[in-house]
């Protein structure tokens, strides 16, 4: 595998944090929602930073590549796109679905504003190594793709998620970002060995890791991303430095920010375990379980289950998880969009245990095709050629898979039965973690909603999108909202409920108002509310 530039110690850049960032001493690298920034018009902030040498790779949210559709060429261009403007040396995104029906299974088009797991089958394994190599054909730097936590297991899955990340890198060559935050959240809730997997990957294929904090909350580990690295997600990363010398580690923070200095505090325990001297030789491991301290702080329960190997199965779908609201995953679930569109497709980002993030992707800015020639930065681990090894799946896989997590999206966001397998009170648990994290997206990327609606605006939404998927980005999402509320009625408020028409015709119309009018609008709203 062609050798990657080393990358350092890193943070996730967000607008919030952008002044607290460029002032963080030693910081070698960012990552930035790939999404969340227009390669016409990148942050002032971004731009010193690039200026200074510091490198910034788009961390991407919206491909899906583990859906059963073959990855979007328009959203690949504009991976590309920001690829390039950001003189990036990869980019990432996730191994996971985030929308499903459409064409292939003959059913309405679904989108989850989630990043959803992938079942670990064949037939998802086949169809995920022929969208990687898509994928890698059309980017101008090599790809890698990130592990994610989830609240829910599919039926009869056939690998570890070691083995099945093994086998992904062995057949395309793709690279691996590895979260260890997200392998301690599988660990705790769906006790899963973070271990083993960590055992079973290859671990030349990692391009850098993630780490986040969370908190733990009635046995339920919240991957918040909120919350300062706690140690037993540092004590993963050093059995991971105890395997390999990573290139890169970054640390992700998307809400609650705290005072630069307290980021700047949690960069140096990262860099002390990195400087620390491995626990034990690399490629071994402990015959009786993890290493001292490996499970501090968790649950009682949790620490059994996590000191045990399980089979090459996972557990059983059918083990309830008494979450009760999102899980913040991968990224953050940031708003600030500098390419405004109707195409946002997943959060990975609040805590739905691995939401991803962007919030609208770039429609905005023109996309331009992928360079020519990239496919050299993508050499296979296998000397035989990962090429010959990814045999192209069949129809009839893709819509088996298709189907399935179609049935599984429809079951999450419009409310149909749980298929056959699935725990039906887990799948509440997700479904609400998934309706929680729309209602937080649309009042960022609609702030007038709740102003308009006041207490009323997340009871009201939370209504809404219990039965009704998004047909498209969040914005097209607030939009559906205030005209399902209107032809209801509602708000009773008259007032409200004209200030509500009036936000949703400016917005919902062939073209915006000009701004001499929204200003006459806003000071007849300020006289009627004195």
């Amino acid at each position: 595998m062609k050798h990657l530039d080393r990358l350092g110690t890193g943070i996730g850049w967000r607008p919030e944090i952008a002044a607290a960032v460029e002032r963080l001493p030693g910081l070698d690298w960012v990552e930035v929602v790939a999404e969340n920034v227009c390669p016409g018009h990148l942050p002032d902030s971004l731009r010193r930073l690039r200026e200074r040498g510091v490198t910034v790779v788009p961390h991407g949210v919206s491909l899906g590549l583990g859906g059963a559709g073959r990855p979007d060429p328009r959203r690949l261009a504009e991976l590309a796109e920001r690829a390039e403007a950001l003189g990036a040396p990869l980019v990432t995104e996730h191994i996971a679905f985030v929308r499903a029906g459409g064409a292939l299974t003959a059913s309405p088009p679904l989108e989850a504003g989630h990043l959803l797991p992938v079942p670990r089958t064949r037939d998802a394994l086949d169809v995920l190594c022929e969208n990687v190599r898509i994928a890698q054909d059309g980017l101008p730097v090599p790809l890698a793709l990130e592990n994610i936590a989830a609240l829910i297991s599919w039926p009869g899955e056939e690998m570890t998620e070691g083995r099945f990340l093994a086998e992904l890198v062995e057949r395309t060559g793709v690279r691996l970002l590895v979260d260890v935050a997200n392998l301690h959240t599988n660990r705790v809730n769906r006790a899963e060995d973070p271990l083993r997997a960590l055992d079973e990957l290859p671990v030349e294929a990692i391009a850098y890791v993630h780490v986040a904090g969370g908190v733990e909350r009635d046995g339920v580990w919240h991957d918040s991303h909120a919350h300062p690295v706690p140690r037993p997600v540092l004590d993963l990363l050093a059995e991971l430095c105890s395997r390999t010398d990573p290139p890169g580690v970054l640390l992700e923070r998307d809400d609650a920010f705290p005072p630069g200095e307290e980021l700047a505090a949690e960069l140096d325990v990262i860099r002390a375990v990195l400087d620390s001297p491995p626990r034990r030789a690399p490629g071994t491991r402990a015959a009786d379980g993890p290493a001292p301290g490996a499970l501090a702080g968790l649950p009682d329960g949790a620490r059994g289950a996590a000191g045990r190997d399980t089979a090459d199965t996972a557990h059983p779908a059918g083990r309830a998880n008494p979450a009760d609201d999102a899980h913040r995953a991968d990224d953050a679930d940031t708003t600030h969009d500098a390419c405004p569109s109707d195409d946002a497709d997943t959060t990975d980002t609040t805590d739905a245990t691995d939401a991803t993030d962007a919030t609208d992707a770039a429609d905005g800015c023109s996309a331009t095709g992928a360079a020519d020639g990239c496919s050299a930065a993508h050499e296979p681990v296998s000397p035989a050629g990962a090429t010959a090894q990814c045999r192209a799946p069949d129809d009839i896989a893709r819509e088996r898979l298709g189907l399935a997590q179609a049935a599984l999206l429809s079951a999450l966001v419009a409310g149909t039965p749980a298929p056959e397998g699935f725990d039906a009170r887990r799948l509440r648990v997700q479904s609400r973690a998934l309706a929680a994290k729309r209602a937080d997206v649309v009042a960022r990327v609609a702030p007038e909603l709740p102003q308009i609606l006041g207490t009323g605006y997340r009871p009201a939404y939370l209504g809404y999108a219990t039965s009704r998927p998004m047909r498209g980005g969040y914005r097209r999402d607030a939009l559906d909202f205030a005209e399902q509320l209107l032809a209801a009625g509602r708000p009773e408020d008259p007032v409200a409920r004209r200030r509500l028409a009036q936000w949703w015709r400016d917005r919902a119309g062939p073209r915006p108002p000009r701004r001499a009018t929204r200003f006459v609008r806003a000071a007849r709203a300020a006289l009627v509310r004195r």
